[in-house]
């Protein structure tokens, strides 16, 4: 066998050419060495097993927060030190791995890997400091707890989130000028607040002195503007005089109107610049990765520069191993459009498009009843019967069945004829089913991606149950019960799709949802370094009894500060920072933000300090301010490039060449397990002697395009990016690529029309 060094130059192309081709397909931006070991090496870092492996210790280190002290589930020190360490080890390998492959002038000019090295060390410092101290019986904080979320973001796997965190980088100078504005707006109104209500003996509900510490002042207003104590705040100065709810009034329209949607309009211009200017950089990064990749591999063919057929199969078989011949033969005959053998460089530069399309094979298989009694299948009346079956009126029936039901079901079943009811319904679903599983071969009727059809039988299945076992009283499970009445729900989700105008908004959300994975990672990292840092300051100050302990510390939630206070006569207790999933639930109570956010500030500053009230500010500031606000704008881009984009235009080839060749089946017509039972190939588009293998490769076999889950936002914009590049340009330079500006995207002195 060759050692690594000598394989042949092809071979090393083809390799080379491949890891181009394979990081444009990801949008992977990777500087790599291109020496034959160096790509091997490349290729196994990049494999899913070590992705995964990588993942998995992410998982476990930041999961440690939970077995350790203060604990939902206690484990010993020495336990979670040694998993930590492992993971550590991990982390470090996996760094090592990273700077063998990539040039050592850039490796240590990226920002990621010395943080991850930098957090390695400050980790391993705090648990020598931490062991030693509890070896000593000395209680010292884990401080370097809420640094794990680091190897999560800066890892080149997590490149969406860390280019999230990117985007608020970017955004924070201008969100800084519109707070310390709203700051300076609302120490304005505190001092106002301070003359007018300070000298005038007022109080509180509670009794305290009403308006008359600044700072206290200043927070009373900054919560009136999450609403949270609105109207209590202003309740003693109204009762005083009518016209000092003025103040309130012009207050709340000035800074939680104007100003919260101010934040909005800054937070969504700036993101939307950012994306715009990121998503710039990877389309010129994926077409400069192409380019490599066709420079690599053409040869010279008449006046042109083009990638042989065979290499072109080999290129795709190393990029996508699990490609099956027909659909690698489908994606070769739209990029080698006129069938010369070969492939020119504009179809060449979609090749990673192509292979990001999910293109499903349908082996379209005769009906079993057809195979058995084919006269009895083919005659007029099974013919009728099918056609019926395939009809649009007959799912529109079965919908308003299904609304009907739904009245039914809100009914109160001990009604003898509510309950007789069902046995009707079931019978018409049990029609339903018998019918489609006539009409559709069976087995694609319940194929692995047949999701409305499984809901639909298990539901039938529990409409059964629940005929059966509900007037007998024989439940053994609630949660049975529960799950049976939950599927019988999910029916009406039908109606929905089957709408067109709801179909349409349903898939865009679907659409945007991969994307919406992203803000869900920013959020959790957020929340563990929030958590993590109450655990530290909060944790054991309240304590939660049961509502039947009647100890008098259970009514103060375990805290004699608590007296009298709102928190307490509440029941708050359980809201506390004594374990990880009780952190976070606050901090998603927090949030929301209503009352909650005043009670848990103020009953955390009672068995802490006021000064713990900067911790809540600070929560809600990055939370709801800013990281909100960004995914608001997110959702709002999403849905407008989503709503109003139709099929990519690689896309839309893939599906002209599929009906071309007369192997296509429409998106619509595999919708509920509609697939067509008798489909001839027509092999039209293939002629000459030459084309049998092709011919015998695609026989019985049909295509479609896939959910498009795939075509996230990103994509999208992408592709608008894209299609604004001529296919002769060759691009700037990767250094200039990776230099790109924002502000160049915008025009130096805009007026109205550059403007729109």
């Amino acid at each position: 066998m060759c050692s690594p060094l000598t394989f042949p130059q092809e071979e090393q192309d083809l390799l080379l050419a491949a890891a181009y081709v394979s990081d444009a397909q990801y949008n992977r931006n990777v500087p790599f060495k291109t020496s034959p070991r160096t790509i091997r090496l490349y290729y196994f870092y990049n494999h899913w097993t070590m992705q995964g492996a990588t993942y998995f210790f992410i998982c476990v280190d930041l999961s440690l927060a939970l077995f350790e002290e203060p604990a939902l589930f206690p484990l010993p020190f020495l336990v979670t030190s040694i998993a930590e360490l492992l993971c550590l080890t991990a982390f470090f390998g996996r760094l090592v791995h990273f700077a063998k492959v990539t040039p050592q002038m850039v490796f240590w000019k990226d920002t990621k890997n010395i943080c991850i090295m930098v957090t390695i060390v400050l980790t391993l410092i705090d648990l020598i400091i931490y062991g030693s101290l509890k070896a000593a019986n000395i209680h010292s904080v884990r401080w370097s707890r809420a640094l794990r979320p680091v190897f999560l973001i800066n890892f080149p796997e997590s490149r969406q989130i860390r280019r999230t965190f990117r985007s608020i980088r970017n955004t924070l100078p201008d969100i800084l000028y519109v707070f310390l504005l709203f700051m300076f707006s609302v120490l304005i109104f505190s001092l106002m607040g301070l003359k007018l209500f300070g000298d005038r003996g007022l109080k509180t509900v509670e009794g305290s002195p009403y308006f008359t510490n600044i700072l206290e002042i200043m927070f009373e207003l900054y919560v009136l503007v999450t609403t949270a104590n609105s109207p209590d705040v202003m309740m003693p100065a109204y009762e005083f005089n009518w016209w000092y709810s003025l103040y309130f009034i012009t207050y709340t329209i000035i800074n939680t109107y104007i100003f919260m949607s101010v934040f909005l309009a800054v937070v969504y211009n700036n993101y939307r610049k950012h994306l715009k200017n990121e998503i710039r950089k990877l389309a010129h990064l994926k077409r400069y990765k192409m380019i490599e990749a066709f420079n690599i591999l053409k040869v010279k063919v008449g006046t042109e520069f083009v990638v042989k057929e065979a290499q072109w199969k080999r290129l795709a078989k190393v990029v996508v191993p699990d490609i099956s011949t027909s659909h690698l033969e489908l994606l070769l005959r739209i990029s080698d459009e006129g069938q010369k053998g070969h492939v020119d460089k504009t179809n060449f530069l979609r090749l990673a498009d192509l292979l990001n399309i999910q293109v499903v094979t349908i082996n379209i298989k005769r009906h079993p009843l057809e195979a058995w009694m084919p006269r009895v299948y083919q005659s007029s009346a099974s013919l009728l019967v099918q056609k019926m079956v395939r009809h649009r009126i007959f799912v529109w029936v079965y919908d308003v069945i299904i609304l009907i039901n739904a009245i039914f079901i809100a009914l109160d079943e001990k009604i003898h004829f509510i309950s007789d009811a069902e046995w009707l319904f079931l019978s018409l679903y049990i029609i339903e089913i018998l019918l489609k599983l006539y009409t559709y071969e069976p087995r694609a009727y319940f194929g692995r991606k047949q999701f409305w059809n499984w809901i639909q039988g298990c539901s039938e299945n529990g409409m059964f149950n629940d005929c059966v076992l509900f007037p007998a009283r024989k439940y053994n499970s609630q949660q049975i019960l529960d799950i049976v009445l939950i599927l019988r729900i999910l029916r009406l989700l039908r109606v929905i799709v089957s709408i067109q105008r709801f179909r349409v908004i349903v898939t865009t959300l679907i659409n945007i949802g991969p994307t919406m994975l992203t803000f869900g990672g920013l959020v959790f990292v957020v929340y563990y370094v929030f958590a993590i840092i109450g655990m530290e300051a909060f944790h054991g100050k309240v304590r939660f009894f049961d509502l039947n302990f009647t100890a008098p510390d259970a009514l103060l939630c375990g805290n004699p500060a608590l007296k009298d206070s709102a928190f307490a006569r509440d029941r708050y207790c359980r809201n506390n920072f004594n374990d990880l999933a009780s952190s976070f639930v606050v901090l998603m109570e927090l949030t929301v933000v209503n009352q909650c956010f005043l009670l848990l500030a103020g009953g955390f500053s009672l068995v802490t300090h006021q000064a713990a009230k900067l911790y809540f500010i600070g929560f809600h500031i990055v939370v709801v301010i800013l990281v909100v606000n960004i995914f608001i704008a997110f959702i709002l881009e999403a849905f407008f490039v989503a709503y109003s984009l139709e099929k990519s235009e690689v896309e839309t080839a893939i599906e002209k060449k599929i009906q071309e060749l007369g192997v296509g089946v429409q998106e619509e017509d595999v919708q509920d397990g509609k697939l067509p039972d008798n489909v001839d190939a027509q092999d039209s588009a293939f002629r000459g002697d030459d084309e049998d293998n092709k011919r015998k490769a695609l026989k019985g076999l049909h295509f479609r395009i896939a959910s498009r889950k795939y075509r996230t936002v990103d994509t999208l914009l992408q592709q608008m990016f894209e299609s604004e590049i001529a296919p002769e340009d060759e691009g700037p330079s990767l250094d200039e690529i990776l230099s790109f500006s924002s502000s160049d995207m915008y025009p130096k002195n805009p007026n109205f029309e550059n403007s729109a």
